[in-house]
């Protein structure tokens, strides 16, 4: 699914209300960072793309960088969600946890020129985007400590539930270097082995 035609599921992703300009400035993003990358982009680019005027983009954004890091947090969420669809908590954590990261980096792989901006492009607002990334992760790792610990013998604290985010998205970065975005079925593997190697040890 790419997130650029998805109108509805940017909305409903969203922190913001249900909002048609809010919507299709972020798919304008999308697809003008998909085009240009982030720092050739302009607001111009945006409401181009959008089929907005300048003065929407104002009236919702102060600037291009709080643009993407509303884009990188929809996303993000729909990539939880995702995650979450997927995890069937009447089953074992332990049955369940390939098929949930294997639905993460399915969504992920859907819009490549998507996924680089938003492992790669959000590490270059400096601090704003950190903090975007850190909040993005928190949440990520709560789903992960809350499912796992949802076993009687498991018990994941969070900072170890941050590692497991922390190894995964680098797994996910190398991945974009070596330009394998098409491969990432290929880290379901190491990334259960990863998960259930920290929940055994937590268990302990």
């Amino acid at each position: 699914m790419s997130i650029a035609t998805e109108k509805p599921a940017l909305e409903a992703a969203s922190a913001e209300p249900a909002h048609e300009h809010y919507a299709r400035l972020l798919e304008g993003m999308a697809r003008a960072v998909a085009a240009k990358g982030y720092a050739d982009t302009t607001i111009a680019d945006i409401v181009r793309e959008a089929a907005v005027s300048r003065r929407t983009f104002y009236e919702h954004f102060t600037t291009k960088s709080e643009c993407l890091i509303a884009l990188y947090e929809a996303a993000s969420k729909l990539a939880l969600r995702a995650v979450s669809e997927a995890f069937d908590p009447a089953q074992p954590w332990h049955a369940q946890v390939e098929r949930a990261i294997t639905a993460y980096f399915d969504y992920l792989a859907q819009d490549p020129p998507l996924l680089r901006t938003l492992f790669v492009e959000i590490l270059g607002l400096g601090m704003p985007g950190l903090a975007a990334r850190r909040r993005v992760n928190g949440e990520i790792a709560g789903f992960i400590q809350a499912a796992i610990n949802g076993g009687p013998a498991a018990h994941l604290t969070s900072e170890m539930a941050m590692t497991v985010v922390g190894g995964i998205n680098e797994l996910v970065l190398q991945a974009i270097e070596q330009d394998r975005v098409g491969e990432l079925g290929q880290l379901v593997p190491p990334a259960t082995r990863l998960v259930r190697a920290v929940a055994a040890e937590s268990a302990r």
